[in-house]
């Protein structure tokens, strides 16, 4: 195999371990309420209220908020319907790097963008939410570990846009097969 297929697959392969992160992300936002009274279930039978009763007591209110807006004001719900689509939408932008990665990078540069943002929002809306710290940490960590494969991609398409532009001088990488 050559380098620059190697370095081809190897930027198809993160962008799609990315994609499915991303779109997995996305569709588990439609079911926040059942998904909530399994995260409960599951806690309890695991004995979270005697070993984590602060994570239980985060777990039941959050359940608690939900089947109220759930049972009384369901429309806030689909604020979340549409988080889970905006999940999908970026998840299909990711197609263009992984057709012609070269001429596409500004994808996972936005990506990167994107995942540092995680931070900043985090640390200001957490706390005006009344969100506990260490769950912002969790929400900042999906900022962090989104942003390495879409670092080890964007250091593969830079090798591959050198070895492109190595193999013909002053002419632009060719799209991708």
């Amino acid at each position: 195999m050559s380098d620059r297929a190697a370095l081809l697959k190897g930027i198809r392969v993160w962008l799609v371990f990315f994609v499915v992160c991303l779109v997995l992300s996305g569709v588990t936002a439609f079911p926040l309420v059942q998904e909530l009274r399994w995260a409960e279930q599951t806690a309890r039978s695991l004995g979270a209220p005697e070993h984590l009763p602060g994570l239980m007591e985060w777990i039941e209110r959050v359940r608690d908020g939900l089947d109220a807006a759930d049972a009384d004001h369901p429309f806030l719900l689909y604020g979340t319907d549409w988080l889970a689509f905006a999940h999908l939408v970026i998840a299909v932008a990711f197609l263009g790097p992984y057709r012609d990665p070269v001429r596409n990078i500004w994808v996972v540069e936005f990506g990167l963008i994107a995942c540092a943002g995680v931070i900043p929002l985090a640390l200001i809306c957490g706390p005006v939410r009344g969100i506990p710290f260490w769950w912002s940490v969790i929400d900042m960590a999906f900022g962090v570990f989104g942003a390495i494969p879409l670092y080890l991609v964007r250091k593969k398409i830079k090798r591959l846009e050198a070895l492109t532009e190595a193999a013909v001088p002053g002419v632009a990488a060719a799209p991708a097969q």
